[in-house]
């Protein structure tokens, strides 16, 4: 499979995935400031989720640049990275109905957890395609320090969600993205500039 297969069939997926997440917000029961106030925790879910799944298809992006082979292995990351990413809608609905709930916040946090572990291994692969390009093995996710933070930051949050405080899982992803995801991303594509 060429590389360019497998980003087409990665940029369509996570595409329907950030348009279902749109479809789950509720209509304010009344057509005001206020009743777009009482569905805040269902936007601020949403937003996290949705820029969150853009984060990874910039990943996927800036990734697809340096990469020069793929492996089988490499398809069959990317399709479980997939596959956890997918239940980004289900989850995020979840914690819109249910924010200061830790079951529905945990849920979110180990589908954030699954989805971070699973890219890992499909970059890894990437690297092992083509262990003579360098250029892919110094600026790919492997070589970033920043997801392992990142990994730490959310494990921290998880532990805190399902323990004290519920919320804690979607304030971690928010900081993560925040502090880590989103400058790695940026700084990535002005390399490639």
């Amino acid at each position: 499979m060429s590389k360019e297969r497998l980003q087409a069939f990665t940029d369509a997926v996570l595409a329907i995935i950030m348009t279902i997440l749109v479809l789950a917000l509720e209509a304010p029961k009344e057509m005001s400031f206020a009743g777009f106030w009482e569905l805040r925790e269902s936007f601020f879910s949403y937003a996290v989720s949705f820029f969150w799944i853009g984060a990874m298809w910039m990943t996927n992006h800036n990734e697809g640049h340096y990469v020069r082979k793929i492996r089988p292995s490499t398809v069959w990351w990317t399709v479980v990275t997939l596959f956890f990413a997918s239940l980004f809608p289900y989850t995020t609905s979840l914690v819109d109905s249910h924010f200061n709930n830790s079951f529905a916040q945990g849920l979110y946090g180990i589908v954030i957890l699954l989805v971070s572990i699973s890219k890992v291994m499909e970059s890894r692969s990437l690297v092992l395609a083509d262990p003579d390009n360098k250029t892919l093995a110094q600026s790919g996710l492997i070589a970033n320090r920043g997801i392992w933070w990142d990994l730490t930051v959310n494990v921290l949050g998880f532990i805190l969600s399902v323990t004290v405080f519920a919320p804690a899982m979607m304030i971690s992803v928010l900081l993560t993205l925040i502090v880590f995801v989103i400058p790695a991303q940026v700084a990535m594509a002005r390399q490639l500039n």
